[in-house]
Parts: C-alpha cells; structure tokens; sequence
C-alpha cells in the first residue's frame, strides 16, 4: 500500500484526467477503501484543490479546472510522450519550433533525473530530416482564432488567394481543421458558392470581425482526413487516370494511400481505381507494386510511360 503522501500524490494524478473516476475505481487503483478515498480527497481540498464529487449512478470524482488550479502531475510515459511531441514540432506552424524549445526546456528542469536521461538519449540518438524552410508557415494565432470559430459556430469573412494566384474575399462556415504534411486546410460551407470547399489556411487573410453565427450542417465525408486529401489531390493533378486491377478492391484499398482515389468494384475479383498525380513515375511505382495485373485505360501518356519502363526492366534484366 502506497504511504499517504504518495497516495495523494497517486490520486491527485489519476483526478487530473478529463474524466469523471467513481470512488469504487479510485480505491482499486490505489489499493484501498473508499472510506480512504472519502478522507484523501478531504485532504486534497484542504490543501487547495477544487475536488468537486456528485453522487447517483453517473457521480464520482473530477478536479475542476481554473486559474487556482495547483501544478500539474505527470505519469512517465505522459512527460515523455509530451516532450517527444516537442521535439518533433510540426514546422508548418510560424514560431512552434522556438516555443517548443522554450517549453520543453521548463519541462526538463522539473523532471527527475531518470526522465531526463531518457528524454536526453531521445535527443542524442536520433536525427530529424529538415524538410527546408517552409515559406507558407501559418500564425498559431490565425489557427486558434479558426478553431474558435468551428467551435462557437461563427462564419469566417478573408481574403484568400487560390492555387493560380487569384484573390477572391470569401465568406464561410468553418468547421474542421486539418494537418496534411506541412500544410493546414480548412473544410467549410461557402456562402456565395453554396457548396463545401477545402481552403489552405496559409492562403487565408483574416478579417475581422467575425460573421454571424450558423446552425451546423452534416459534414461533407465521415472520416473528414481523407476527404481533404482527396480533394486536395485531385484539384491539382497534372496527370488524371482510369486503371482497372485485377484484385478485390478492399485489397486495394489496404495497399493504396487514401488520397489516390476512389476505387470502384468490378467485381470480386476486379476493381477500377480513378486517381492521379503530378507526374506519370509515381502512378507506375504505385500500380506496379500492387503485386498483380492492372489495364490502363486513361491517359494514354502514362501507357507509352509504362512501354518505356517495360523496354528498361527488360534490358535491365538482360533480355533483348
């Protein structure tokens, strides 16, 4: 059984997750009563900490969030897990890297020497692959004032500039954020366009105030990740394609990325992928380790492309 002082430390930990922990789950944890709990918790607000228990059978125990609250605990793994993600900060995000490195060296002072070795070796044995500056970096500030407004339901009024460098003012109803690589995207209803439209949050101007406030509509896709990506791809394709392979198309689905495309079933054995890319070595590496045979019927460009690739692999491999 844990000595009182770390017991309240133990609890105090496990009553900082967002949820609400009954009392019979509490003494489980720690390996006591719940009449030890009762009295643990009294300590904790007696020493300041807003412990706030409702009872029936959703009731339990929650800490209340708020200015007074006291520091924060950290298990282990929680401390490591968050100065990895401040390691590898995302550097789409315009001064992440500097605060992350701000933030995680405050980390580290409060950290015991056991998790500070472990974190260290994190830092000496491994090696981050720059990508180069990132000229399109967007404001931390511009992201959060966006999720503010999905949030509240609020329309957005910018300015915004499109792929081919014309700049339109746009009004819309925001409603989810998403981190493609190093890029940020917005997915919202277009009010003048009547129709849901993906927008790069780096392209986006501000303008304030902020538009009146909307009733939700359903989303465009379930799973609203792969609707960017599929839309972001194909809005900018040089190269457009209709391929039929010869597998079940939930194999396909498996062994292709997201973003290249839907996939139609022919049949069980048969399924019809209509995708693109920005160049025809990329559409042959895919379709060609898929492992099985696949028709080309659209562009023709990329069947004289794989003609090619056939005449190489063919003297590659010593043949006439």
């Amino acid at each position: 059984m844990l000595e009182t002082s770390a017991r309240l430390l133990r609890l105090l930990s496990l009553l900082q997750t967002p949820r609400r922990w009954s009392g019979t789950e509490l003494a489980e944890r720690l390996s006591v009563t719940t009449r030890t709990v009762r009295n643990d918790v009294e300590r904790l607000r007696a020493l300041g900490y807003p412990v706030h228990a409702t009872f029936g059978t959703d009731g339990g125990y929650r800490l209340a969030a708020g200015a007074i609250l006291p520091p924060l605990l950290l298990e282990d793994d929680e401390a490591v897990a968050i100065a990895i993600r401040l390691r590898t900060a995302t550097p789409s995000v315009a001064g992440i890297e500097e605060s992350s490195s701000r933030a995680l060296a405050k980390l580290e002072q409060v950290l015991p020497t056991r998790l500070r070795n472990r974190i260290n070796a994190l830092q000496n044995y491994s090696v981050a692959v720059s990508a180069g500056a990132d000229a399109n970096q967007v404001a931390a500030s511009t992201l959060s004032e966006i999720a503010a407004a999905c949030r509240d339901k609020q329309r957005l009024r910018f300015d915004y500039r499109s792929h081919d460098a014309v700049e339109s003012r746009r009004e819309a109803e925001p409603y989810r954020l998403v981190n493609w690589g190093r890029r940020w995207y917005l997915v919202g209803w277009d009010i003048q366009r009547e129709d849901w439209r993906t927008y790069r949050v780096d392209r986006m101007a501000l303008r304030l105030p902020h538009g009146p406030r909307f009733l939700a509509r359903p989303l465009p896709d379930v799973d609203i990740g792969t609707y960017v990506m599929r839309g972001i791809g194909s809005a900018v394709w040089r190269h457009r394609a209709t391929i039929i392979v010869h597998l079940p198309a939930d194999v396909v689905l498996e062994r292709l990325p997201p973003a290249v495309g839907p996939v139609e079933v022919i049949d069980s054995n048969r399924c019809q992928v209509r995708t693109g890319s920005d160049n025809l070595e990329q559409l042959a590496v895919w379709f060609g380790l898929l492992g099985a045979d696949f028709e080309v019927i659209e562009p023709p460009e990329l069947i004289a492309h794989l003609d090619l690739l056939a005449d190489r692999y063919r003297r590659a491999a010593g043949g006439a």
